[in-house]
């Protein structure tokens, strides 16, 4: 009976780690499209976007199971519950991926991002692809130093949000009212998934150390 709980979790983190995968693909492409107008990245992310929410229905229902049919305990509880939540996250960083395609459509031929504000969300998306990559090393490995990484660019994503707001009320900015909401929104799809990035790895740390506050992220 252990052995098949043991197999059944492996499956488990299996599942998280190609959720995690399919959330890389999607916010690398969804940012190369709204940055350099490519209509068929994304369209590429928006149609892919069906695949992520069948692995987390997947990965719910597995977790459903587990708890009913195994009833855990202790440490096999709580990752259980942890997979649960790890995987609405993933299942909302895809969400905000497909906002950022779907931003990138809209606009086609056109951009969403006036010049004043191109390097900010340039720099926002390359730390989104870095800690999306990140999510998935530390899913692979449970690297503590990995999880510090991921809140220390979420700082950087977070500062970079703030400087894009101040951005819009500046007296030199000259965008159009379209503009102003296409930036506002994509510094906000950002920086919520950096929150979301940031939460999972609390949770990873929380399974290793048992700290809920992720102080001890890094080793």
């Amino acid at each position: 009976m252990r052995t098949l709980f043991t197999a059944e979790m492996s499956d488990l983190a299996d599942d998280l780690i190609a959720m995690s995968r399919l959330v890389e693909t999607a916010i690398d492409q969804a940012s190369d499209a709204v940055l350099n107008g490519d209509l068929d990245l994304a369209q590429s992310v928006i149609a892919s976007d069906e695949k992520l929410d069948e692995l987390t229905a997947s990965v719910d229902e597995r977790c459903v199971l587990l708890i009913a049919q195994q009833q855990p305990v202790g440490l096999d509880l709580r990752s259980i519950i942890a997979s649960l939540r790890i995987s609405a996250s993933l299942e909302r960083m895809g969400d905000l991926a497909e906002h950022i395609a779907k931003d990138a459509r809209r606009s086609f031929p056109g951009s969403a991002i006036p010049e004043s504000h191109r390097d900010m969300v340039h720099r926002m998306a390359e730390l989104s692809k870095q800690t999306a990559k990140e999510v998935t090393q530390l899913l692979e490995t449970r690297d503590l130093n990995v999880a510090a990484a991921i809140v220390e660019e979420d700082d950087e994503i977070d500062a970079l949000h703030e400087a894009a707001y101040k951005g819009l009320v500046d007296e030199s900015y000259t965008g159009n009212a379209q503009e102003t909401l296409d930036v506002a929104l994509l510094a906000r799809y950002y920086e919520r998934f950096g929150d979301h990035a940031v939460g999972i790895s609390r949770r990873i740390v929380y399974l290793v150390t048992g700290d809920h506050s992720g102080g001890d992220a890094q080793i």
